[in-house]
């Protein structure tokens, strides 16, 4: 059976080029061009052109809107915390995912393992060194597994699109922010203020974040004892956080440690939009190369 993921993306920015201005620290410029069109000759990630699907993605994200509220969120991670719902190693995750397919997504109609391995494998032409960077390509996604009945079968709206933080003010700069007047917490004097309950350079650690399979990959990582360093650990959970690595949103929240790990996520985030193409990965080629890092920074079976 083939499950259909909605999810909307929107925006996007190029990475800073260095990471620090220490010189004795790694260049960041793998010379990746990005291109000015997808594989349809549309720009990457347009939604304005008026559509049927542009209708459906802003329904998505009424949805997403209304229910994302700091209750559903504690609620959502209490329970997948417990990760005792399947034991399978990181490929057979990405084996169940060949049944996935973002039909909402207008860059890719692909299955799923085949955006996963495109943006592995780009990332390792550019940064042939850095293959912690190559294997967070390859299991970015992995926590859209929530779609699938043995997780729950989550509704779309639960799982996909930008991700945002919840207990203090709704930015604007979210996608279609009107929505959130419809959220029980955006009239709740607790949440509704700048900080809300957090506070001026708190960490994006200490900051709950909108449910979805960003949190739900970094979990299963973190818990699991994976050795990936902490960049790799920010990219899983803030990959699809596009009011902060877009806009420069809720840079406030942020500690020292986020602003360096931000400048790895932003120059992943040009290889997870734009190395989508209708040029298919030879799956049985590479596997022996991402069984090897899956060896080297996992432990063989996960808890999910």
């Amino acid at each position: 059976m083939t499950i259909i993921i909605d999810q909307p993306e929107f925006g996007d920015e190029v990475a800073d080029k260095k990471i620090s201005n220490d010189p004795t620290e790694l260049i960041l410029d793998g010379g990746f061009t990005v291109p000015e069109a997808n594989a349809f000759g549309h720009t990457f990630r347009d939604y304005d052109a008026e559509s049927e699907r542009r209708k459906n993605v802003e329904e998505f994200y009424r949805m997403n809107h209304l229910n994302q509220s700091f209750e559903f969120v504690t609620k959502m991670r209490e329970d997948y915390s417990k990760l005792n719902r399947v034991e399978m190693s990181i490929w057979e995750c990405c084996e169940l995912l060949n049944s996935f397919v973002d039909e909402s997504d207008p860059d890719l109609d692909e299955p799923q393992i085949e955006h996963l391995l495109q943006t592995a494998e780009a990332i390792r032409k550019d940064y042939p060194d850095e293959d912690w960077l190559h294997l967070t390509g390859l299991i970015h996604d992995l926590g859209k597994v929530l779609l699938h009945s043995s997780f729950g079968a989550l509704p779309q709206w639960a799982v996909v699109g930008d991700t945002f933080p919840l207990g203090c003010a709704f930015d604007e700069s979210n996608v279609h922010y009107k929505h959130f007047k419809e959220n029980p917490d955006y009239n709740n004097p607790a949440y509704n203020t700048k900080l809300g309950i957090y506070s001026e350079g708190c960490g994006l650690n200490n900051v709950l974040m909108s449910w979805g399979h960003d949190d739900y990959m970094y979990l299963v990582a973190k818990e699991n004892k994976t050795t990936l360093p902490s960049a790799a650990l920010f990219i899983i959970r803030y990959h699809s956080f596009y009011p902060l690595h877009k806009s420069g949103a809720y840079r406030h929240l942020m500690n020292e440690e986020d602003v360096e790990n931000l400048k790895w996520l932003q120059i992943f985030n040009k290889y997870d939009l734009y190395s989508k193409s209708k040029v298919r990965i030879d799956v049985e080629k590479v596997k022996p190369y991402y069984m090897s890092l899956i060896q080297k920074y996992f432990p063989e079976k996960l808890r999910w």
